[in-house]
């Protein structure tokens, strides 16, 4: 029944599959519960920022392992960033998730230590290039400045995505997501104020895209950022302010109820 749905219907059985699932018991079992246990900003952006970079496999999986890496930082990731000792960096040299490792985790904390020298927040990497030239252009800008530094592995390039490179930037997209969307059910934080959700990104992963294909909501056959931005359009007509909101209804879709 579902697969003929269009238009009006279409809309209203997402948006009760968002309400169904944009709930706080979302959290626990999501990687999102991360930077729930911080009230910090920055370390709800550092938490955040590894939790879905490392979000590929299963979700409790993912959830261990960056809970794992967090206690590597003394559960209090802003301060270990700014103020770690070379003893404290031999820990985080042993760590590996998938193809992520140690090498790739001492990069990401570098970069952390000069960024936030500076910055009071994460958002500053992302909002400007997003005024100029919306999503596509700021992921694009930061992956330049995450990767400025000429010492930056190469192996470690591969962890943090761009558009120019015809990713679909899941990751980053669902980073976004979580600091910028702000609705009274507290998933998301939307402690950044000076980015729309209405210019977000959906996320594509394999259960955003399974069902959003069964759904009509894109027709490209590959996964690259012109089918995230193709599902988007899409996801507009129903909400032009808040489109990644439906990230909930497809994922949960997908994931839980097996669309």
């Amino acid at each position: 029944m579902a697969l003929v749905l269009k238009g009006e219907e279409l809309r209203l059985f997402l948006d009760s599959k968002v309400a169904q699932f944009n709930q706080p018991t979302f959290i626990e079992l999501d990687p999102v519960l991360i930077p729930h246990r911080f009230q910090k900003l920055q370390d709800i952006e550092i938490s955040g920022f590894f939790a879905a970079t490392l979000a590929w496999g299963q979700r409790k999986t993912i959830i261990n392992k960056t809970t794992e890496l967090i206690k590597m930082m003394d559960d209090a990731p802003h301060d270990f960033v700014l103020h770690h000792s070379g003893k404290d960096l031999k820990r985080i040299s042993g760590f590996k998730h998938r193809t992520f490792s140690g090498t790739d985790a001492l990069y990401f904390i570098d970069f952390f230590k000069r960024y936030y020298t500076s910055h009071h927040s994460l958002e500053d990497a992302f909002s400007g290039s997003f005024k100029k030239g919306g999503a596509r252009l700021a992921l694009s800008e930061f992956r330049k400045i995450f990767f400025s530094a000429d010492y930056a592995p190469a192996r470690t390039r591969k962890h943090v995505s761009s558009p120019d490179r015809k990713s679909a930037c899941k990751r980053l997209n669902m980073f976004l997501r979580w600091m910028v969307r702000n609705d009274s059910n507290g998933v998301d934080f939307g402690c950044w104020k000076n980015i729309s959700p209405a210019h977000l990104i959906c996320p594509v992963d394999l259960h955003v895209e399974r069902v959003a294909r069964k759904l009509k909501l894109i027709r490209r056959k590959a996964v690259d950022w012109e089918t995230a931005e193709e599902l988007t359009r899409r996801l507009r007509k129903f909400d032009p302010l808040d489109p990644v909101k439906y990230d909930f209804a497809l994922f949960g879709l997908g994931l839980v109820e097996k669309f």
